[in-house]
C-alpha cells in the first residue's frame, strides 16, 4: 500500500537543493482532495497495515504528526518544503 498526501499548491511542481530534488508528479499525488480531519482519519487506519507513505507539504506533514505517523525528526526539507517518506 502506497499513501500520498501533498498541499494542493505543490502538485506539478519541482524543488531542488545541492544534489537533492524533489518532484511533484502531479500523476502520482494528484487525487481525491480531503479534509486534514479526513486525511488523519486514513493515515491512522493504514498505520496499522504495511504501508508507504509520502508527505509532502507544510500542511501534509501537520497532518502527519498529528495522526502520529511521523516525528519532527522524521521531517526533510527541501527549498524549505517539508517532507517525509516512511515504510511500515
Amino acid at each position: 500500500n502506497v499513501i500520498a498526501i501533498c498541499d494542493k499548491e505543490l502538485i506539478g511542481k519541482y524543488f531542488q537543493e545541492d544534489k537533492f530534488q524533489l518532484e511533484i508528479k502531479e500523476d502520482f499525488f494528484k487525487g481525491e482532495k480531503i479534509t486534514p480531519e479526513e486525511a488523519v482519519k486514513i493515515l491512522q487506519d493504514m498505520k496499522k497495515e504495511d504501508a508507504t507513505f509520502n508527505i509532502v507539504g507544510k500542511k501534509s506533514t501537520k497532518t502527519a504528526l498529528d495522526a502520529g505517523i511521523i516525528s519532527k525528526e522524521k521531517i526533510r526539507y527541501i527549498q524549505g518544503i517539508p517532507y517525509s517518506m516512511v515504510l511500515l
